[in-house]
């Protein structure tokens, strides 16, 4: 396949440096409300969302069934609540894809910001 045909995949990152935001609050947004609407977006095969703690960094990794799909527009809320677009944004063509040996059912629901919080010690007798 030639022209723009096969997966695409997108590279957003945002530097939160003087934005007000942190990745814990990025993370809250995540539970709330993006993860879920993004479960809707036509042609998107995964989206992933990935933090660097240490360089203050916030991003994603996008993964489109079309050149079509990664061109359609987006939920901007990430962009209003950080306070500016993103530092870099670009659009990838895929040479292969591959999953591997793995445990887990499902890729879904999995991440740091969707873990359960260790549960409290019981103080009862």
């Amino acid at each position: 396949m030639s022209g723009g045909a096969g997966l695409k995949a997108t590279v957003v990152w945002w530097d939160l440096a003087g934005t007000g935001r942190t990745i814990e609050s990025l993370r809250e947004f995540l539970r709330e409300e993006a993860v879920d609407r993004f479960a809707r977006v036509e042609g998107l095969r995964l989206k992933f969302w990935i933090s660097d703690p240490a360089g203050d960094r916030w991003g994603a990794v996008l993964l489109w069934e079309s050149a079509e799909a990664a061109a359609a527009p987006l939920p901007a809320r990430a962009a209003e609540l950080i306070g500016r677009p993103p530092a870099q944004r670009t659009l990838f063509d895929v040479e292969a894809t591959v999953e591997g040996v793995h445990t887990l059912p499902a890729l879904a629901g999995h991440g740091l910001a969707l873990e359960s919080p260790e549960p409290l010690e019981s103080t009862a007798p």
